[in-house]
């Protein structure tokens, strides 16, 4: 190869707009209907507009989406793996018809594009299932050919975000002709690091670090964490043969026709070869699946495609440290009666968690700097101590003489989220249904993750009579740090017997309704961190009891 590999379809293809029609679009846009897009919508937006989809000019028809779905095929007859179309709910789709002119805008009004709208249909949920292994998640497709107006706006890393276009300009003055994409969504540790340059000296070509930047996680400090970290890698990579680019794709996804489609989005951006695999290359489940799996996938549904396409797939095996050579092999070249070494991620975070060394093998020194920054100790993390149980079970009194001990011991800021001072200041407005009162609680754990993403310490005392959403409360904060559920386990004749305020007599008589433990269910936690009855443990017992559990998990000093 002699040249740079052309874009798929032959012609990059750019939907921007110049100047002067950007300026038209933008003053026609004062009178359009506006349809809103979600983050993954603008991600695909993002890669019509810039090329990373050629040779699509928008969203499919309805034809050639049929075709895609039945055959990895446009209408015409072009490879294309995946049906790429603008989905709607039904209520969203219900006033558009065909010929309609749409303002395409991202969450906070900026607009990408305009959209010109040539048929809207029904995705067909069943045959999508069966072709694609998922159901979409909204019920109508609409096509259409879309006008860029500008690219979706992106404020990080903005030296790191080359399109297509300006990506092919950086390989060709620096004079390459064959490039291997590793699209990757994890630290790049040194069996990462070994495997693609041996990948790339053996088929003569350079590398091409394409982080995956479509949609920033919930914990977004991993994210930045993340490139700053790929960043310090690429210092210990050769200069000459490396580059190191965002992708605004939206997931690294691992089906046939999702590797297919990432294969296709390296071609448009110059990439010859493309890496599959390697993501999970260090966990220590023999359930992940290798490199080599992935790829036989991929051939085995489209490999006369994968031809026609032009990109070799790379498939990554799984990689172990051989200590007699002080060198990453894939698992099943490692020589007879060799020590190898492997480093599961459950490893590493135990490690992270507890302060401990983490061998110069598995990662450099500056790049374990920058995991630790987003990653700190468990005594410098923030956590939350959930207390939940019945109304007059001592949630309150224990959650208050916690907040005490803590403040005592400092270090770090204490917030106490009392189930009756939020529902005064951030509640007022709602009642006791089921709704509400859920409600109430996915409230209490946004601000409790928030406090303990900033390293604070929250401490909660809601009833919380309902375990789904206990569940998703800690889902919200685990991320983050650490999440203690206190199972204020009291026996509802003791809280009974304590009610100054004859709540549960009210309730019996029919006065109160929809009353927790009386005419409303407590849905009993089933693995709390700790179950307290305070009608036989008192409350300084109570909180040393939790104080002990804190330490023993490293988040107390």
């Amino acid at each position: 190869m002699n040249q740079l590999i052309p874009p798929y379809g032959g012609t990059l293809v750019d939907l921007m707009s110049d100047a002067r029609r950007a300026t038209e679009l933008k003053t026609e846009a004062f009178g359009l209907p506006s349809i809103d897009l979600d983050h993954a919508q603008l991600c695909d937006l993002e890669l019509l507009l810039n090329g990373g989809f050629s040779p699509l000019t928008g969203y499919l028809s309805r034809a050639d989406y049929q075709s895609v779905i039945a055959e990895q095929r446009l209408a015409d007859g072009t490879f294309w793996p995946w049906p790429l179309v603008l989905r709607l709910s039904d209520k969203q789709a219900q006033s558009i018809a065909p010929g309609q002119r749409f303002a395409l805008r991202d969450p906070e009004g900026f607009m990408p594009a305009v959209l010109t709208v040539s048929e809207v249909w029904p995705a067909d949920s069943d045959v999508e299932m069966a072709a694609l292994g998922e159901t979409p998640t909204l019920g109508m497709c609409v096509g259409g050919a879309v006008e860029g107006v500008a690219l979706p706006p992106r404020h990080d890393f903005m030296e790191l975000r080359l399109t297509p276009a300006e990506l092919r300009k950086q390989f060709q003055k620096r004079g390459w002709k064959r490039v291997i994409a590793y699209q990757t969504s994890h630290v790049m540790q040194r069996m990462h690091q070994d495997f693609a340059l041996q990948a790339s000296l053996s088929r003569d070509a350079n590398l091409l670090l394409h982080g995956i930047a479509g949609i920033l996680p919930n914990n977004e400090v991993d994210y930045f964490s993340r490139v700053r970290a790929n960043e310090a890698a690429l210092k210990h990579y050769p200069a000459a043969s490396t580059l190191h680019a965002l992708l605004p794709l939206a997931e690294a996804g691992i089906s046939p026709r999702q590797i297919c489609l990432r294969a296709i989005v390296a071609r448009n951006h110059g990439c010859t070869h493309l890496i599959v695999g390697g993501e999970d290359a260090g966990a220590d489940s023999s359930a992940h699946r290798r490199g080599m799996d992935l790829v036989g996938d991929v051939l085995a549904e489209s490999g006369a495609a994968m031809e026609e396409l032009g990109v070799g797939l790379v498939p990554f095996e799984r990689m172990v440290y051989v200590e007699d050579r002080a060198q990453f092999l894939p698992e099943d070249s490692v020589p007879q009666g060799a020590r190898a070494l492997a480093f599961p991620a459950t490893e590493l975070q135990r490690r992270l968690d507890y302060a401990l060394e983490v061998p110069d093998w598995f990662a450099y020194a500056d790049v374990i700097a920058e995991i630790r920054r987003a990653h700190p100790p468990r005594k410098a993390q923030g956590f939350c101590v959930f207390c939940t149980g019945l109304s007059g079970a001592g949630k309150s009194t224990i959650a208050k003489a916690l907040q005490i001990k803590l403040l005592e011991m400092g270090g770090r800021q204490v917030t106490l989220l009392d189930g009756d001072v939020v529902r005064k200041h951030l509640s007022s407005e709602l009642g006791f249904s089921r709704e509400h009162r859920d409600l109430n609680i996915r409230r209490i754990g946004y601000v409790a993750s928030e406090i303990v993403k900033h390293r604070g310490i929250a401490i909660c005392a809601p009833i919380a009579p309902y375990s789904a959403t206990r569940h998703d409360v800690r889902q919200m904060i685990e991320q983050y740090g650490g999440f203690f559920e206190i199972h204020v386990a009291t026996p509802i004749e003791t809280c009974e017997a304590r009610d100054r305020k004859g709540l549960y007599a009210k309730a019996r008589a029919g006065l109160v309704k929809e009353f927790t433990g009386v005419s409303d269910p407590y849905e009993i936690p089933e693995s709390p961190e700790l179950a307290i009855d305070t009608s036989n443990v008192g409350v300084d017992e109570a909180v040393q009891r939790i104080l002990l559990k804190l330490e023993r998990d490293g988040y107390l000093r």
